[in-house]
């Protein structure tokens, strides 16, 4: 069982180097394993599925680190308690038996935590530095078997959140806190009502839904390379809202009753409009595709 050494203090590993070490290795995986199973035999592999499961307590106002898997989903759900709840489900395919033993004890992932920061994060045959620490005699050929973890995870409500996925969907919803999210590849269904929120994905389709009529927070930002991003605001929303497309598409919108904030700041590839009263600026910023506003329970 591969282990980290616990960190006195949650500054230990810096988020921002951290994040980065983990995208750049997530995207690597992700490219690597789509090349790597084309050159696979057409024999059939074994398929075994771990589930695991991890409890920690978490004092009010803590922070979770979350590194996912290549692929694979992630869920996160806020709850009452002081608990982090963690449950996973490993998937790793193998020509043998043996071979998926060999698997199981890379493609997998450790926790680490303290007194306010809990870390979670995936190990597995994409990390070419912990391959040559502890499986250097791994064999080659099991490398670029396909594998993933899905993750579905409970936390306070009030918790910051570092989460660093690869490609797969991600569920976000009933946490208010400063929440960082990084994505290569992701259909997302994110329900926000608060907090500081900063979100960036590659490709795919974003669902944003803001079920509240104000924003309880600092307000969020979602960049969206290129795909689609879909903003659901509750009937009666107060607050200032800010959406661009970059390049090629244009923003749709059907939330009644948007005042412009300034002269002509509505228009197909520009946005800048206060719902209700204002409050909390909501920016949603795509580089290529369409970006819908409306309000929630509406038909797209």
């Amino acid at each position: 069982m591969l282990s980290v050494k616990k960190s006195k203090s949650p500054s230990a590993i810096p988020f921002c180097g951290l994040l980065f070490i983990s995208i750049l290795s997530l995207a690597t995986a992700v490219s690597a394993q789509k090349v790597k199973q084309s050159n696979q035999p057409a024999t059939p592999l074994l398929t075994r599925t771990i589930p695991r499961h991890e409890n920690f307590r978490l004092a009010y106002g803590g922070s979770v680190t979350i590194v996912g898997a290549p692929a694979g989903s992630i869920t996160i759900e806020g709850w009452q308690r002081n608990e982090v709840d963690v449950n996973a489900e490993i998937e790793l395919h193998g020509g043998t038996t043996q071979d998926l033993d060999r698997l199981a004890a890379v493609n997998t992932f450790v926790t680490d935590d303290d007194t306010n920061h809990i870390r979670i994060l995936t190990t597995g045959t994409h990390d070419r530095e912990l391959m040559k620490s502890v499986a250097k005699d791994f064999p080659k050929a099991l490398i670029g078997l396909p594998w993933k973890i899905d993750y579905h995870i409970k936390v306070p409500v009030l918790t910051d959140l570092e989460i660093s996925a690869g490609n797969g969907p991600i569920t976000l919803s009933g946490v208010e806190g400063a929440i960082r999210l990084n994505a290569l590849e992701s259909n997302a269904n994110l329900s926000l009502t608060g907090g500081l929120v900063a979100a960036t994905i590659q490709s795919g389709k974003v669902n944003i839904t803001v079920p509240t009529r104000s924003w309880h927070g600092l307000g969020a930002e979602v960049r969206l390379a290129s795909g689609d991003l879909n903003v659901e605001l509750a009937p009666g929303f107060s607050g200032d809202l800010k959406a661009e497309v970059l390049r090629n598409g244009e923003i749709k919108n059907n939330f009644p009753n948007l005042e412009p904030r300034e002269r002509n700041s509505i228009g197909p590839h520009s946005l800048r409009a206060r719902a209700g009263s204002g409050g909390a600026a909501l920016t949603f910023i795509l580089g290529d595709g369409i970006i819908r506003i409306q309000q929630a329970g509406a038909q797209r």
